[in-house]
């Protein structure tokens, strides 16, 4: 199956604008349950090919090596981080595969690959909450 190319600017840009949209509504959630539904959310993540991604027992063994990247996010952001990164990866693959995350859309998986290096930024500068930085209030460290 041929992959699409993206055409358009706003292709490129979207992923980054949902990234920082993203990044501001997580914000709002208080820790340490930030950091509890963003491990959670990152298991999600390596699941999100199993019906269908196309690389058979693999996308199975991808599911179980996030898992354990979400076990050990539950104490350190940079695990998420690092499984955003993993599951960047993983969506170039699955684009130049040409299978992508949501068949009716092409470039779906290559949109994917763009947002989550920037959340997993975020991830590695200690996720901190957007609205208390603004606020002039530092947030006490966590792992």
């Amino acid at each position: 199956m041929a992959t699409a190319n993206f055409t358009t600017p706003i292709q490129w840009i979207l992923p980054v604008v949902f990234a920082f949209i993203s990044i501001v509504l997580v914000s709002l959630i208080k820790e340490p349950a930030r950091q509890k539904i963003m491990a959670l959310m990152i298991a999600g993540a390596g699941a999100a090919y199993l019906s269908g991604g196309g690389f058979g027992l693999w996308e199975m063994a991808f599911n179980v090596l996030m898992s354990v990247i979400a076990y050990y996010g539950l104490r350190s952001y940079r695990f998420i981080g690092t499984g955003w990164l993993l599951h960047t990866g993983w969506d170039i693959l699955h684009q130049l595969y040409g299978n992508p995350i949501l068949p009716f859309s092409p470039t779906s998986s290559l949109g994917c690959a763009i947002y989550d290096p920037v959340i997993a930024a975020w991830f590695f500068a200690g996720a901190p909450s957007l609205w208390t930085l603004l606020r002039g209030k530092r947030r006490p460290q966590l792992a």
